[in-house]
């Protein structure tokens, strides 16, 4: 789950990186308020690189997803995005844990001596 959740992840840290561009070009934001914002957003999409495996993990990547979602008002491309982000997020913890336990699984018979 870690690789394709990550994975996710990083793609929106590009994706928050490009809609602070076109955000910048917003005449009622100030720069220094888009950029503050943008990077914190891609700070937390790479921290949760690493906490993604933790107790409360992919819980904080749904806020992320809702908050690019959200973001939405100021760019409205990112509306789209932030579902397409949301729907890839679903899909990175869906199949993440079935991939998890189908590991888990193929570990434990290899670990059973064969009876055959």
């Amino acid at each position: 789950m870690r690789t394709l959740c990550s994975s996710t992840l990083i793609g929106e840290f590009f994706v928050i990186g490009f809609a602070g561009l076109v955000a910048m070009k917003q005449p009622d934001l100030s720069t220094g308020t888009v950029w503050t914002v943008c990077g914190i957003a891609m700070f937390l999409s790479v921290a949760l690189c690493g906490m993604v495996g933790r107790p409360g993990g992919v819980a904080l990547g749904w806020a992320l997803q809702l908050a690019l979602i959200a973001s939405g008002v100021f760019v409205p491309m990112m509306f789209f995005m932030g579902a397409v982000f949301a729907l890839l997020w679903w899909a990175s913890v869906h199949f993440g844990r079935k991939v998890d336990e189908a590991k888990a699984r193929f570990a434990a018979q290899a670990q059973q001596p064969d009876t055959a």
